[in-house]
């Protein structure tokens, strides 16, 4: 298990990372010697004053496998971790290792029943906004909101390449339905938009 500050691990994304404690670098080093699988989990507020023990992380995190990496002279590592599940930390097992180790449930989508063609259409339009209160290309997203991708997984991209607040993209981590989770997405992108439209960025 790889805790992290801030940092929310979403499926279907891909994570880049520069591993220096000495921790984390023999953490890689066996996940990579082994099925290159970890968890990222987020560290809970007030981690600070723990940080070198084990302070508590969510309950919620994201799993994958690491895709690309590369070990600098250094003996640090930059690798790439491509989102693969959801995962409930189940418990956390005691390790002589340098790193934590603990168990995760996966977690799966609860697909939706209704038609969800208006959410996809808001969060969709919210990111246009977005992009053009930031002056950024108005075609930054189209990969990620591609009309062929499931919705549950256009949430997750577009969550892990918007939404800047740690406590809301958490949320949107743990909130398996997938209907509830793009209304959660469209409200945070609204708020968003307000932020932004507040500090002139329009």
């Amino acid at each position: 298990m790889f805790p992290l500050p801030d940092i929310t691990f979403f499926p279907h994304t891909l994570l880049p990372l520069h591993i220096f404690e000495a921790r984390y670098r023999a953490l890689i080093t066996d996940v990579l010697a082994r099925d290159r699988r970890l968890c990222i989990a987020q560290l809970q507020p007030g981690y600070e004053a723990a940080y070198a023990g084990k302070p508590a992380v969510r309950a919620v995190a994201g799993a994958g496998e690491i895709v690309k990496w590369q070990r600098l002279p250094t003996g640090r590592y930059n690798i790439v971790v491509k989102g693969e599940s959801r995962v409930r930390i189940a418990a956390e097992h005691p390790s002589d290792t340098l790193y934590r180790v603990a168990v995760g449930v996966r977690l799966d989508d609860i697909e939706p029943r209704e038609d969800l063609s208006a959410a996809r259409a808001r969060i969709r339009a919210a990111c246009r906004r977005v992009l053009l209160l930031l002056k950024r290309s108005p075609d930054l997203l189209d990969g990620a909101l591609a009309d062929d991708q499931p919705p549950g997984v256009v949430a997750d991209r577009v969550s892990a390449a918007v939404i800047p607040e740690a406590s809301t993209r958490q949320r949107l981590l743990e909130t398996l339905d997938v209907g509830d989770r793009l209304v959660v997405l469209g409200d945070a992108l609204d708020a968003l938009v307000n932020e932004l439209q507040r500090r002139g960025g329009g």
